[in-house]
Parts: C-alpha cells; sequence; structure tokens
C-alpha cells in the first residue's frame, strides 16, 4: 500500500550546501524581508487627535497590565503624554511608575529631566529634593541638582544644595564638584575653606596634594609650603605616600 507521504528517494547530503546566512543575505537582496512601513497619519482635526489619544493610551495602558513591572514602558508612557503637552498626565504616570519602583534611579532622572526640558523649574526642583532625600548616596542626582540651580542663576540655592550634600561625607568627586562651583563664581576665600574642610574630612595624600597644587596654580606660595607641612603633621608615616614627597621636594 502506498501513503500519501511522499517518499525521499535520495538520502546522500546534496553537492551544493545552503546555509541560513546565504538565505537571509539572499532576501535581503530581493527585498523579501522588507516589512511594510506603517503610513504616516495626518491629524486634521480635534475629533481625530482625541481618538489617536485615547488609542495610545489604551495601548500603553494595555502594556502596563502586562508588564506592571517594566520602567522603560512606564517612561515612553509618561515622555509620550509630555510629547502632546499633557504634563499633568505625564506627571500622574510618573508617580505612578514611582509608585512601582521608587529606587529605579532611570526613572528619577527621566522625570526631573521632563520638567527641566520643558522649562517647569519648581517642579524640577520637587522632583530632584526628592530624589536625593530618598537617594542620598546616588551623587548623579546631587551634581543634576546643583548644576540646575546653578543654570537658572539661582547660586544661593546650589550652593544649599552642595551644603547638604557634604553632610553625607561622600568621596573626592563631591568635593572638587563643590569647590570648581565656587571657582566659577570667583569665590577664592569660599574655595580654599573648602579645601580645608575637605582635607579635613579625607585626610589622604590625595587631598594634600590635590590643595598645595591649587594653592601653587593660584601663586600662593607660602600657603603651599602651608599644605605640604600640614600633611607631614597630620598625615601617619605609612600615609605619606612616595608621591606626596616628590610633590614636596619639586615644590
Amino acid at each position: 500500500l502506498r501513503s500519501g507521504v511522499p517518499q525521499i528517494k535520495n538520502r546522500a547530503p546534496a553537492a551544493i550546501q545552503i546555509t541560513a546566512e546565504q538565505l537571509l543575505r539572499e532576501a535581503r537582496e530581493r527585498g523579501l524581508d522588507d516589512a511594510p512601513k506603517v503610513p504616516k497619519q495626518f491629524i486634521t482635526d480635534r475629533e481625530e487627535l482625541s481618538q489617536y489619544q485615547q488609542t495610545k493610551r489604551k495601548d500603553f495602558e494595555d502594556q502596563l497590565r502586562r508588564q506592571r513591572q517594566h520602567i522603560g514602558i512606564w517612561c515612553k508612557y509618561a515622555l509620550w503624554e509630555a510629547s502632546q503637552k499633557e504634563f499633568e498626565r505625564a506627571r500622574s504616570v510618573f508617580e505612578r511608575a514611582l509608585d512601582v519602583d521608587y529606587r529605579n534611579q532611570t526613572l528619577w532622572l527621566k522625570y526631573a529631566e521632563m520638567e527641566m526640558k520643558n522649562k517647569f523649574i519648581n517642579h524640577a526642583r520637587n522632583v530632584w529634593d526628592r530624589a536625593v532625600t530618598l537617594h542620598p548616596r546616588v551623587d548623579s542626582f546631587w551634581f543634576k541638582y546643583s548644576y540646575m540651580e546653578e543654570m537658572v542663576s539661582a547660586v544661593e540655592n546650589a550652593r544649599l544644595i552642595f551644603e547638604r550634600w557634604m553632610k553625607w561625607e561622600p568621596d573626592d568627586l563631591a568635593w572638587a564638584a563643590f569647590i570648581k562651583f565656587e571657582m566659577r563664581q570667583n569665590q577664592i576665600e569660599r574655595a580654599r575653606d573648602l579645601y580645608d574642610r575637605y582635607v579635613s574630612h579625607l585626610p589622604t595624600a590625595r587631598a594634600y596634594i590635590k590643595y598645595a597644587s591649587w594653592e601653587e596654580k593660584n601663586h600662593e606660595f607660602v600657603r603651599c609650603r602651608g599644605v605640604f607641612e600640614r600633611s607631614l603633621q597630620e598625615l601617619h608615616p605609612q600615609e605619606r605616600s612616595e608621591k606626596l614627597l616628590l610633590h614636596f621636594a619639586k615644590f
């Protein structure tokens, strides 16, 4: 009896083998894998705009029902609302996302950047303030918060933010950022005071070298020598690095 299944007469491998890569390459060359492009939509009246927005919101909400923990979807949703100039809706989406995962740093950054981009400075202040309160060890929040205040010429606000940051005893980069901020304001004495606090909080050879080099750069040679001498008095002999001693000797 013959079955309906065709019988294979020759089971030997073909002389010319075709790889998957070759098939894909030929498909690209013939344009077989080009997906049809979504046609552009032109919205001509308020009713069409409203329908488009409702459809888009429903799509985002459906995605979130399936993947509530996916922060990327929350961010896209909120930023899309902002692109529609629906800023209250955008804030609502961001706040809902924070209820899901307030520990996510990207979420806070996107939220604050949305407010800054659209020049809602007071709203941005609120977001940054909450971010640094909940995440005081995330340096990028402090950096961006203080920089925003400086960019809008709120110098005293920026200084207060740096002072709040210093209470958390951050690392060298934070102190360097504060000192550079004061230098941009041409506040030499304030910068010197910060260097003094810096070496008191982080008494390392690296800190003393930075302090002394800064004084030397400002042609304050007596102060520079004083910093080096202070380092020899306050640092334990084992903490006096070869680099520190060489800097002092060259000076």
